[in-house]
């Protein structure tokens, strides 16, 4: 079963979102809580203080090139990941990490730490050890969301579960190391930040992952799925909230506190990457409904098989992906008062966000 390439996906889905469409409307089938800090301003502003010369006018900055910044970033996360879970004794636990470290994926949270760190004014290197540890926390999660206890999944990014091949019980480690290790290795490899940012991040971190983030949606989730019907808007919003943006949330939070970003420009980037994390959710669910397993890399229907509570079953399909659209355009006013070119990162990545084909 062939899984599409990393950049194969990027290049893929920048050809769909480029294309223009009309824009569609919120309508008012849900309210959002917690309620989101709105912007009406555009996304981005020009003040003219200057006469501009023909000359001058003639001269266009280069535009943002996304599968450029794509490949490069991803490039350069997968050496550090790579160079970061070495194999050592004992070899079999750090071949299950690199196994599932190592398979491929979007690398969506790492460059969204990157480009957090980058619109606030700090240099890319003050977020490598993040994003790094931001990616082993989001695999730890996926090895065990795989596991037959939890959502009891046999394929992942295109291969066989880490269960599968390693078994379950060095799964489960294997995900606990990672889960530790990225702790140490945020810590320990960070250079050029102040300490107390450093701290500031590692408890961000912390927080995202326990029982106020993601343990908390997977818990619920699981509570959610088969018999229970009773699962309404706010339950679901609930656990996409805390299971899945909450690690989307904190990569981006992790980026703008170690780019030296002020309390303002952190929560305005919070306030993006949430209503960012909420529309992977919903993309997500959509895409389980109307993608093959070998699109996914994943096996899909896999939400209805197990009927599994989602935002097209309560919605519709034509209604979530509406909201969807609400979604990423909510998120990208958040960027409005950062510089235009800085920000283009997060704008293209919002936009592969809700465009994404697996």
């Amino acid at each position: 079963m062939r899984s599409m390439n990393l950049v194969d996906s990027w290049v893929q889905t920048c050809s769909i979102f480029k294309q223009s469409s009309p824009s569609k409307s919120f309508i008012g089938f849900i309210t959002i809580k917690p309620n989101f800090i709105k912007s009406k301003k555009p996304i981005s502003t020009f003040r003219v203080s200057a006469i501009v010369t023909e000359e001058e006018a003639r001269i266009e900055k280069p535009t943002f090139n996304f599968n450029t910044y794509v490949v490069e970033k991803a490039n350069f996360v997968n050496k550090a990941l790579d160079d970061a879970v070495s194999v050592k004794n004992p070899p079999m636990i750090h071949e299950a990490m690199r196994y599932s470290l190592l398979a491929g994926g979007k690398r969506v949270r790492p460059m969204l730490c990157i480009a957090a760190c980058e619109v606030v004014g700090g240099h890319h290197s003050a977020a490598i050890p993040a994003a790094c540890a931001v990616e082993m926390i989001h695999t730890m999660s996926l090895i065990h969301d795989d596991l037959p206890c939890m959502d009891n999944d046999d394929l992942r990014r295109g291969k066989p579960t880490n269960h599968k091949v390693f078994g379950e019980d060095v799964a489960v480690l294997a995900g606990d190391s990672l889960l530790a290790f990225a702790f140490e290795f945020i810590a320990t490899s960070t250079t050029g930040v102040a300490p107390n940012r450093v701290l500031a991040a590692v408890g961000e971190l912390a927080k995202a992952i326990g029982t106020e983030g993601l343990v908390a949606g997977q818990v619920v989730d699981l509570s959610c799925t088969g018999t229970n019907t009773n699962v309404g808007l706010d339950t679901l919003e609930f656990i996409h909230i805390h299971k899945t943006a909450a690690l989307l949330e904190a990569s981006v939070v992790l980026g703008a506190i170690l780019g030296g970003g002020s309390d303002e420009q952190v929560e305005k980037l919070r306030m993006f990457a949430r209503k960012m994390g909420l529309l992977f959710q919903v993309v997500d669910d959509i895409l389980d409904v109307t993608k093959s397993s070998e699109e996914l890399g994943k096996t899909a229907g896999k939400d209805l098989a197990v009927d599994k509570t989602t935002y097209p079953k309560l919605l519709g399909l034509e209604k979530a992906m509406e909201f969807a659209e609400k979604l990423n355009e909510e998120a990208k006013e958040q960027l409005a008062e950062f510089d235009r070119d800085k920000a283009a990162p997060l704008v293209a990545l919002a936009d592969y966000i809700a465009h994404r084909q697996n």
